[in-house]
């Protein structure tokens, strides 16, 4: 049995750059998706706190400790600088795979730094 499971999620990202003329979809700081395990070219959908957009791309490395977090070519058109994202990345498993399974998450603050991560996402309550 194989089972689509969050991989990965960058929480409460900001949107540094909105590049409608630039080839590639979502520039990343390369030590964010180092911590978070997003590989480059991967498919990520990227949800949009402040607009409700959700959209589908692929991540790009960006420079290394600049925080950038780029919405590029068409995607531009969904998120602008200062608009709050969450970054997210499935993978699919088998159920071997699933009995230890845990995502990585990454909590983020003002200027994209990291405020804490975790591998479970608190249970909600009523």
């Amino acid at each position: 049995m194989q089972c689509t499971m969050l991989k990965a999620k960058l929480h409460q990202a900001r949107v540094t750059h909105a590049e409608l003329e630039y080839e590639g979809s979502c520039a990343i700081d390369g030590e964010l998706m180092d911590m978070a395990g997003i590989l480059e070219y991967e498919q990520i959908q990227i949800y949009n706190l402040d607009n409700g957009e959700r959209f589908e791309t692929y991540a790009i490395r960006g420079e290394e400790g600049s925080k950038i977090i780029s919405v590029n070519g068409a995607a531009a058109h969904k998120a602008q600088p200062g608009h709050r994202v969450i970054i997210c990345a499935y993978a699919g498993y088998g159920s071997s795979e699933l009995i230890n399974y845990k995502p990585r998450l990454i909590y983020m603050g003002e200027g994209n730094a990291v405020k804490g991560s975790s591998n479970a996402i608190p249970v909600q309550v009523a």
